[in-house]
């Protein structure tokens, strides 16, 4: 149900990103997403300075004059979003939840998706796929796209990435550039990363809270899974429980880290609370030096 106050949130992101986009990302996003190539456009008589090496010999042939084939950048783009929003989506110590977040930086991408008249979809998904949107154009479109990723309620609390990634690879038939957007929370992903980067251009962008980083000390505190209902209670005063918690969780998010190195995935690490956009022109301009 899209009540007034998700209309009032869609409102106040839609200016903050269409602000952002105009000042910053569309020149950023337009110099890394190109498009598939060059496609055949047509069939032209030869003139002098044409490579000869695009002469048409068959068209040639027929009329009895040189022709040559001419191509054409094929700009446009399929960019899908693929949005987790199992339970440990709403979990934020700050001002924000991950998902609010994750909601903002669809909207940002996909604002400069149709300002270079690229096509937008989204896939919503939990332990299965719950929401899809097929790819379209314009800005009411759009809009659409954000009032969904912020007044969608879950029927699963767990999540299932390898089982959505094998879905998009069902329903996307031509290679497309998918914004995988989850905290990574969830089993063997090598495999099922590594198959969806073969057959798209997948950017990963882990999201994640600075409290699963890091506890303060605040005495007792009973901490639950959010994607399986399990609780635990612990004494955050413990300065060796304090370190091995945040330990053991920065290891795992260096972990995915290296795992995306190692299937050369792009990724956009996002911090709730913290500046997104940096981190995402960065990953752009770094795309740009490559490509």
């Amino acid at each position: 149900m899209i009540t007034r106050e998700i209309l009032k949130k869609v409102r106040r992101i839609e200016i903050m990103t269409n602000r952002l986009v105009n000042e910053v990302m569309a020149g950023e996003y337009h110099s890394v997403f190109r498009g598939r190539g060059m496609e055949f456009d047509e069939v032209r008589e030869y003139q002098p300075g044409d490579d000869v090496r695009l002469i048409d010999w068959n068209v040639t042939a027929r009329t009895g004059w040189p022709h040559v084939k001419r191509f054409v950048e094929e700009r446009e783009l399929t960019v899908m979003l693929a949005v987790d929003a199992s339970s440990s989506s709403q979990f934020g110590s700050r001002d924000k939840m991950k998902g609010e977040t994750a909601a903002e930086i669809c909207a940002l991408l996909a604002f400069s998706a149709i300002k270079n008249n690229d096509r937008v979809g989204l896939m919503i998904f939990t332990d299965a796929v719950e929401k899809f949107i097929p790819p379209k154009k314009g800005s009411k479109h759009v809009l659409r796209v954000i009032r969904e990723l912020l007044g969608f309620q879950p029927r699963s609390p767990r999540t299932d990435i390898p089982a959505a990634l094998e879905h998009l690879n069902r329903v996307l038939k031509r290679k497309s550039v998918v914004f995988l957007v989850s905290d990574f929370l969830s089993g063997d992903l090598e495999r099922p990363l590594s198959i969806a980067n073969r057959r798209h251009d997948l950017i990963a962008i882990p999201l994640v809270d600075p409290r699963e980083l890091d506890l303060p000390a605040v005495g007792f505190l009973e901490l639950e899974d959010a994607e399986t209902g399990q609780t635990i209670l612990v004494d955050t005063r413990s300065g060796g429980f304090r370190r091995e918690f945040s330990r053991r969780s920065h290891a795992e998010r260096e972990d995915l880290a290296q795992l995306l190195r190692r299937l050369q995935i792009d990724a956009i690490h996002v911090t709730t609370g913290e500046d997104y956009v940096e981190p995402m022109i960065r990953l752009f301009r770094q795309r740009a030096k490559r490509f």
